[in-house]
């Protein structure tokens, strides 16, 4: 290797090695800005840029107020309830629906696979007239219940997600199974469920982070926001045409962010080798 060479591919090590950096901080800048600004009050928010560090690491009165004054208790609650309820509905169809149209040929079968790819193309928007006119007549607004099905009914990629798995166990499975006097909701349940851990590890992270983020549908459907405030629309508690309070909208996101984090810490083992076996089989 030459001296041209070499000094090459230091400078190629340099630059990949500092756009890591560059990159990285961009991405951390946010998250440091809402830290600090979090347990700033608003005299020293109003006189101090959003960089400036806090004179009083230990003021939790944001924290507190945050979480009073935006019903966030109440707020955990009903997203937890959507959140299980709409993983829970998504799996159980989702597993059951890619199980039929792998394993069971019928003439429908493509174009229903067909209609699902085309659903999944539609952007969500262009559709929200008619969806909220189903939601009304059905009576689904200002409704829990109702909120949770639609959620449910958005749900193609997981559909995806499983048929893919799926085509990669093998059919002699099944057939064994058969032979040994199973029937297909035996096959389904005892066997082929349990090797789909890593597509619903997989589908649940992908739903369960869009399900916890979601602002738009639940502020259009749950319009009660005493009743059925979320996560993500208590936040905008704070939001108003006098002026929003970004140090405690900081501290609620803080507040938000915790349960997420420690799933993640508590379950990465599971989520990490979910992603990564849905990479390989997808």
């Amino acid at each position: 290797m030459t001296i041209g060479e070499k000094i090459l591919k230091y400078i190629l090590i340099f630059l990949k090695y500092l756009s890591l950096i560059f990159f990285s901080f961009v991405a951390v800048i946010p998250i440091v800005s809402c830290v600090i600004t979090a347990f700033k009050d608003d005299r020293e928010y109003a006189s101090t840029n959003v960089m400036t560090l806090p004179s009083n690491w230990f003021n939790l009165a944001n924290f507190s107020g945050a979480f009073e004054k935006a019903n966030m208790g109440r707020a955990f609650l009903n997203s937890t309830i959507i959140l299980v309820c709409v993983l829970t509905i998504s799996v159980i169809i989702g597993t059951q629906l890619a199980y039929v149209l792998n394993r069971f040929k019928f003439p429908l079968n493509g174009i229903i696979r067909s209609l699902f790819l085309f659903a999944s193309l539609l952007p969500g928007v262009a559709m929200q007239i008619s969806v909220y006119e189903i939601m009304y007549k059905l009576h689904f607004i200002n409704s829990l219940p109702g909120y949770i099905i639609m959620m449910c009914g958005t749900d193609v990629i997981s559909i995806f997600i499983f048929i893919q798995f799926f085509e990669n166990i093998s059919i002699s499975l099944d057939e064994s199974a058969i032979v040994d006097g199973a029937n297909y909701f035996t096959i389904f349940y005892k066997i082929l469920l349990p090797l789909l851990k890593p597509a619903i590890v997989t589908s649940c992270i992908l739903k369960g982070v869009a399900t916890y983020n979601e602002y738009y549908n639940a502020n259009l459907y749950l319009q009660d926001k005493k009743r059925y405030p979320t996560v993500a629309t208590s936040l905008y508690t704070f939001v108003g045409p006098l002026g929003s309070k970004y140090n405690l909208i900081c501290a609620g996101v803080i507040i938000s962010l915790l349960p997420a984090l420690i799933v993640f810490i508590t379950c990465q083992k599971q989520i990490y080798s979910g992603l990564t076996a849905g990479a390989v089989k997808g």
